[in-house]
């Protein structure tokens, strides 16, 4: 199957372009963890989204680095992401993408908020791109309503 950005189902970054992404992340157990910057943090366990923009010349590329992160295959601790997929028992459930739009912010501010401020939204004025609920299901919907409040198309795919 084809997302609408003409990648394969479960790699957005095998298209072309960028856009706006939001990986569903499900921690098994709670965890305390340095963060950058931002210092040390609990994680409680649950499901967390994460809200980021591909809108570079790598375009999703970067979705495929943050699960190279995640799966033990990359080591450097460039963005907050990275040290929640990276340093802890995290797993990319699945992967929102939105080709083409420029949503981070306005789908990010419709969804719950996480445990940490700040948390990849250092280039922006908000609170935090991080939102953490009890279940994923719960989340993905909540996360699918966002985008569709901002009129954007998107794709699920799952981790895979």
């Amino acid at each position: 199957m084809s997302g609408t950005d003409g990648s394969t189902a479960g790699d957005p970054g095998a298209g072309v372009g960028g856009g706006t992404y939001t990986l569903l992340v499900e921690l098994p157990t709670a965890t305390t963890l340095s963060v950058g910057a931002l210092g040390e943090h609990l994680f409680p366990a649950g499901a967390y989204a994460y809200t980021g923009s591909a809108l570079g010349p790598g375009g999703f590329s970067r979705v495929r680095r943050h699960r190279r992160t995640a799966h033990s295959d990359h080591d450097v601790r460039h963005w907050h992401v990275d040290y929640l997929l990276g340093e802890t028992t995290a797993r990319i459930d699945r992967v929102v993408h939105a080709p083409g739009v420029d949503a981070e912010c306005a789908v990010a501010r419709r969804l719950p908020a996480g445990p940490v401020d700040g948390f990849g939204a250092s280039d922006c004025g908000c609170s935090s791109h991080l939102s953490t609920a009890g279940t994923l299901d719960g989340l993905i919907e909540r996360v699918v309503r966002a985008y569709d409040a901002e009129a954007t198309a998107v794709t699920v795919d799952p981790e895979g």
